[in-house]
């Protein structure tokens, strides 16, 4: 079911700063650059790394790669994709989850993307699936792709999900996504301040909606098991999104569970993931065996 919310409240609904108990709106969004671009040279300190690799030809079609403490043989990665409501943040402040990941043999990758208004919403989506495609012909080494996205990139991450594969000519081993307080249908966001940038219209908002695009990703539901958190101060709209989506895949047959996570907004949620005992820094440990 749609949002049936007035534009006022949709407003209020959609923004994510304007939720957060600990800090007022601009604060909050401060702290989290901070606190990202901080754990992210921390994971540059620790992690080998390869930045910049490009997986086009575009200026930010671009992959930062940290691998494990001892890379040899085959190992997964958690293929990361950053938020800012597809129109701020990038890649560069996006490795922040590495150190965890990396001392448990796990790889990172931090998907560049050109954001708006330079890119619009089915470019964004096509870089995203294309920067997948990329990593599994150039990295013999992948041993398993696990998909996580914050915010706008919970968003891209399940629109990789969704994916028919054979106009790429790979078919990726996704074994998993954590999809961190996204946005799965687009139609309200056409409402909001949010899409002055992106300018999207009915039409691309519902093409690039995961909601109104499960039945394509239905065969690969039985090997990919999808994780859905959402924060305890992520606002009602965001809460109500998650919700519906996880109803959705679950009545595609997909494996899926929804994690509610107390204490946390929608900003520190996923910055914890920088912390070896947060719970979704577990989860992405043990993703391979676990899920």
């Amino acid at each position: 079911r749609r949002s049936r919310r007035a534009p006022q409240e949709l407003e209020k609904q959609y923004s994510p700063s304007r939720w957060s108990p600990r800090l007022g709106p601009d604060a909050v969004i401060q702290a989290h650059l901070a606190a990202t671009a901080a754990g992210t040279q921390r994971a540059r300190a620790v992690a080998q790394t390869s930045l910049h690799v490009p997986y086009g030809d575009g200026d930010s079609e671009k992959l930062d790669i940290y691998l494990p403490t001892d890379p040899s043989g085959t190992f997964p990665v958690l293929v990361y994709i950053h938020g800012g409501y597809w129109q701020c943040l990038s890649k560069d402040e996006s490795g922040f989850a590495a150190p965890p990941l990396v001392s448990q043999g796990l790889g990172l990758v931090a998907v560049g993307y050109d954001i708006a208004p330079k890119g619009h919403m089915d470019a964004m989506v096509l870089q995203v699936r294309r920067s997948i495609a990329f990593l599994v012909e150039h990295y013999d080494g992948i041993r398993g792709i696990y998909l996580c996205g914050h915010s706008a990139g919970a968003h891209l991450a399940a629109m990789v999900l969704s994916t028919d594969w054979t106009e790429y000519g790979v078919v990726p081993d996704i074994k998993g996504a954590v999809l961190v307080s996204g946005v799965y249908d687009l139609e309200p966001i056409l409402h909001t301040y949010v899409n002055d940038a992106l300018n999207m219209s009915r039409e691309v908002a519902q093409r690039n909606s995961p909601l109104l695009h499960i039945a394509l990703a239905a065969p690969a539901a039985a090997a990919c098991k999808v994780l859905v958190a959402v924060a305890q101060h992520d606002s009602p709209e965001f809460c109500r999104q998650s919700r519906e989506y996880v109803l959705a895949l679950r009545a595609a047959g997909w494996s899926v569970s929804m994690l509610d996570l107390a204490g946390v907004d929608h900003f520190d949620i996923v910055e914890k993931l920088s912390e070896d005992s947060y719970i979704l820094t577990q989860v992405g440990e043990e993703l391979p065996s676990s899920l």
